[in-house]
């Protein structure tokens, strides 16, 4: 048997010192934000995963990719024992997608400098178990939401100043009606209502939040439940009184009672929103003083459409959802809905079978 003379046809790399090690190590981190940033994920998201990366790196003193099980043990178990589970989760899959990075893309290039192979050190024995659910909003029944907004509309006509509380009570309605959520609703310019699309008009929502901390997800949505004829009011009726002109680029639909350097009405904030809200739900709906909140308001939206018979996967694009058991997680039955639907599954069984009988 012969022998072959194998040659090894990479490059040849002599020992590296720390300064080059420490360059390297930047050079990588840089390029694990610019490949988050082409798959689309938005700048917190990836500033978050960096935070996390730094504290472990802070705490390990060396290059991440040096660290091994036994020192993820130690972290997890004792360093970060204490920390909010949502911590803990969120740093342990910055650290395994980073190893992800790492192994795709410098895995022979960190062999060659430092003679060490990437290996993620969070395997299935040191993974911090469980995740992070949303919080059960249990919503207002339709006339306590009624009752909430009779008081508030009854509010404008003695309030002492009516074009804030109006459009407070305008945006906080648009949410009971359509779903959005409070960035989004703050969000919308005047020319993003598009009257002439659908049977109702639309909404183009451009800043919808994306899954999993991804960009912006866009989408259309009807103005059903009135949604409407609530938007038409306040634009005839109440926008003049932020800003005389209705065409100018960039208008916001809810302006804010401060303006930008050019005289133009800047953006209402979310937190005014959320504060006018829980303030008008002490007023006129004191069962829920303290409680109200913009999501509980989308919560109502979605438990109202699917009481109405709209069916799962219409509410899910109503909302913007990219899962349909997210959207499930927001309908919630009041009264005996479910019962009535076991009674009608009875009836329509015992109607078959009594076609059935000679």
């Amino acid at each position: 048997m012969a022998l072959g003379v194998v040659r090894d046809l990479r490059e040849a790399r002599a020992p590296v010192g720390p300064e080059e090690i420490a360059e390297f190590e930047t050079d990588v981190l840089a390029g694990f934000v610019l490949a988050r940033a082409a798959a689309g994920l938005a700048d917190s998201t990836i500033s978050s995963d960096v935070v996390h990366l730094e504290q472990v790196r802070t705490w390990l003193g060396r290059p991440l990719w040096e660290m091994e099980p036994r020192e993820a043990d130690v972290y997890f178990g004792k360093a970060l024992r204490d920390a909010a589970k949502g911590t803990r989760l969120a740093r342990a899959q910055a650290l395994r997608t980073f190893f992800a990075f790492l192994e795709l893309r410098h895995k022979v290039e960190i062999h060659q400098m430092t003679g060490r192979i990437v290996e993620c050190p969070i395997d299935e024995m040191n993974r911090p178990r469980g995740q992070r659910e949303a919080r059960l909003r249990i919503p207002p029944s339709a006339e306590q939401v009624e009752q909430l907004f009779s008081g508030w509309r009854d509010e404008l006509a003695t309030c002492r100043k009516f074009a804030p509380t109006a459009r407070n009570y305008a945006a906080c309605r648009l949410m009971a009606e359509v779903g959005l959520r409070v960035n989004e609703a703050r969000s919308l310019d005047l020319a993003d209502v598009k009257w002439e699309l659908g049977r109702f008009g639309k909404l183009h929502v451009r800043q919808g939040k994306g899954s999993r901390g991804s960009g912006p997800r866009e989408r259309m949505v009807p103005l059903i439940n009135d949604a409407g004829r609530t938007l038409r009011w306040f634009i005839e009726d109440v926008w003049g009184h932020f800003d005389d002109d209705h065409t100018r680029p960039g208008a916001p639909l809810f302006p804010s009672e401060r303006t930008n350097a050019d005289g133009t009405s800047r953006r209402i904030g979310d937190e005014a929103l959320r504060s006018a809200l829980v303030k008008a739900a002490e007023r006129h709906l004191p069962d829920w003083g303290g409680r109200m909140t913009p999501h509980v308001l989308r919560h109502f939206c979605a438990s109202q459409l699917y009481l109405g018979g709209m069916d799962l996967i219409a509410i899910q694009q109503v909302l913007g959802h990219s899962w349909i058991a997210t959207t499930m997680k927001y309908v919630h039955v009041h009264r005996t809905h479910v019962e009535d639907a076991w009674i009608a599954a009875q009836q329509r069984a015992a109607e078959r079978l009594k076609g059935l009988m000679p």
